[in-house]
């Protein structure tokens, strides 16, 4: 009893002090609540419909701020800029279906400073062409709870696109049309343009600007990095592709040989910068050839030369540059990442170093071939459907012999011994997903050789590139043709293809991951090996599929397993004899001989690239050789 009677003793105690721990709790979540809210935090999926997002949403949006009525509008004639969703959460999509007036999408001081945080703004800009790379460029920094961006709109479809989907954006009134312009058109360089003229819109605003390209994705906050250095005008990213530091500083100037590169870059509003963007946006007006890169360049290295020294920043890693009063600094390419020193050297990885950033240049398949690099990275955020194909997918483990990857020295011919020796197998699975309507998943794809758009001795010499490599599938293949709506009549169905890293991608859905089959091949005139009656699974979870299968063979074993959402083949060896439908064939080889590209190139030759062949192994003593002739210049199938 006098156990009992001291702990009813004690109970008013605890009563108090659950109390108050209670009441702590509920309050840090709602000081965690506002503050996200503030600053813009909403969890959303950016890919989902318009209608669908919207929706979901509409019962929260109407009645939080009272700006919106039940038809989208407020009770003004005109939405202003700020009423729009300068102070609204990214994606939080409005309620309603009306769109406002341009007026309310127009470029303004305000609209600037109220999405701006501690005077910093980060802006991209581009046409619906590449809605999805900018839904990934927002995604990714608002994953990284950064929310002080704006987007820039070049034509009215994705201005409204993107309002609906709940993203900061403004009006360009570039009026540019909605397809990808491709790289190098007149188009592009159009669009370079409108980069220079909207510096030069913003500056005057009084904000620091970092101005990115749309195919580029933030990896990590960016912005306590570049007020490392508060004395720079204009902190730049580079094609550098030899290492001049080890660790995370700016580049060391003198060393830096690649072209400045403007897909990433900070300005800030002092009169330098101002100046300089100035004369830019004044040199492309003055000639409609040059592009905006190499203007930007050739403008700054009129002065360059010499450092900074003294001020609040690191002694030498500026430059005086452009005038002589410029102060400019070279964001280390090791973790403000090309396409190069991220998807061929790994750089940051050896350097033992994080990256913030990753641009998709030194690619070889258009946008494409961009789009696919960072799905491969997984750096892609695709729709659901995207992950979960109506006909299921394919995949098989690569086999490679050790002397392929490893043996004597990475020559022309041992790089080319290597790729064939996977394109084979490419090929048989190509020709067994299109037979059995699946999606296939691509191998890695391994590589003793780099690709460049010149003659060079196998890796640029200076850089980190190791030999093997896991290589970028467009360096092997044109992913932009794979992609192309080839006519069927000609080509045969389309074979749709993923990534390799697409079965490890975080965002596949579970049911997906958990639904494997997996295949083999048995030797069919082994008595275990029925190539009749395969129906059963073994103890292992294997099926045993007889070695050179026929087409019939395949439709017929494979139809039993169409609910399984991957099948998984251990092995393309020996898997498949070939079509017994020849008409069904010559259409999957004019198919898929197109999908190859070329290596290059060979140095002190001209032409001085190699084509690769789909089918190499069908010509006796074929030879990885340049064209002989400008007649000769063309690919197997030309």
């Amino acid at each position: 009893m006098g156990i009992f009677s001291r702990c009813n003793e004690a109970k008013p105690i605890f009563v108090g002090i659950y109390s108050i721990l209670a009441t702590g709790i509920i309050l840090s979540i709602f000081f965690i609540a506002t503050s996200l809210y503030s600053s813009g935090y909403t969890p959303f999926f950016p890919f989902s419909s318009p209608s669908s997002s919207s929706s979901s949403s509409s019962s929260s949006s109407s009645s939080s701020s009272g700006r919106y009525q039940e038809n989208g509008t407020t009770s003004k004639d005109t939405l202003t800029m700020s009423e729009y969703g300068m102070t609204i959460p990214i994606w939080k999509t409005p309620t309603g279906s009306k769109f406002p007036k341009l007026e309310a999408f127009k470029l303004t001081e305000d609209m600037v400073k109220s999405r701006a945080k501690n005077n910093v703004i980060i802006v991209t800009f581009g046409n619906y062409a590449f809605m999805d790379f900018i839904l990934n460029w927002v995604k990714h920094l608002t994953d990284l709870h950064v929310f002080n961006l704006l987007v820039g709109a070049m034509d009215r479809k994705l201005l409204e696109a993107l309002y609906w989907k709940g993203v900061p954006v403004f009006d360009m009134g570039s009026n540019m049309i909605t397809e990808d312009a491709g790289w190098g058109s007149p188009t592009f360089h159009k669009m370079g343009r409108e980069k220079v003229f909207l510096i030069n819109a913003m500056l005057p605003f009084g904000v620091e600007l970092l101005m990115c390209d749309t195919d580029m994705v933030w990896l990590k906050n960016p912005l306590p990095y570049m007020a490392r250095y508060p004395d720079a005008d204009i902190l730049t990213s580079s094609d550098q592709v030899i290492p001049t530091v080890t660790d995370d500083s700016l580049e060391v100037w003198q060393q830096v040989t690649g072209a400045y590169n403007i897909g990433i870059f900070y300005w800030r509003p002092t009169e330098a910068a101002k100046q300089l963007a100035k004369e830019w946006k004044e040199l492309l007006l003055s000639d409609e050839k040059i592009w905006d890169q190499n203007g930007f360049n050739d403008l700054v290295h009129k002065v360059l030369g010499p450092s900074v020294q003294g001020g609040s920043t690191f002694n030498g890693a500026l430059v005086y540059a452009y005038d002589g009063n410029l102060k400019l600094g070279i964001l280390p390419a090791s973790i403000f990442c090309s396409g190069h020193t991220y998807f061929v050297q790994a750089m940051y990885k050896q350097l033992w170093l994080e990256p913030y950033a990753v641009h998709t240049t030194f690619q070889y398949a258009g946008t494409e071939g961009k789009r696919h690099r960072l799905r491969e990275a997984m750096h892609f955020f695709d729709p659901p459907s995207y992950y979960d194909s109506p006909g299921g997918y394919m995949s098989f483990k690569p086999r490679i012999p050790k002397s392929l990857l490893l043996g004597g020295n990475h020559t022309v011919d041992s790089h080319f011994a290597l790729i064939n020796y996977q394109l084979k197998q490419i090929r048989t699975a190509l020709a067994v997903a299109s037979l059995l309507k699946r999606t296939l998943v691509m191998p890695a794809i391994w590589c003793r050789l780099d690709r460049m758009w010149f003659g060079h001795p196998g890796i640029m010499e200076g850089t980190l590139t190791r030999q093997p490599f896991l290589c970028p599938m467009d360096h092997v293949f044109e992913i932009n043709v794979m992609l192309k709506d080839l006519p069927e009549k000609e080509f045969g169905p389309r074979i749709e293809f993923r990534e390799y890293s697409f079965l490890q991608n975080p965002s596949l859905p579970r049911h997906v991951k958990e639904s494997i089959l997996e295949v083999d091949t048995c030797d069919r005139n082994s008595s275990s090996c029925d190539p009749f009656n395969v129906t059963r699974i073994d103890q292992q979870g294997f099926l045993h599929l007889p070695q050179n299968s026929t087409q019939d063979e395949l439709v017929r074993v494979f139809s039993s397993y169409k609910d399984f959402k991957v099948i998984q083949f251990s092995s393309m060896l020996d898997v498949f004899q070939g079509f017994s439908d020849k008409a069904m064939e010559a259409k999957f080889r004019n198919r898929v001989q197109r999908y190859v590209g070329i290596w290059c190139c060979v140095m002190l030759r001209d032409p001085g690239h190699i084509y690769y062949d789909m089918y190499w192994d069908e010509k006796p003593g074929w030879k990885p050789e340049p064209p002989r002739t400008r007649q000769d210049d063309h690919p197997a199938w030309g």
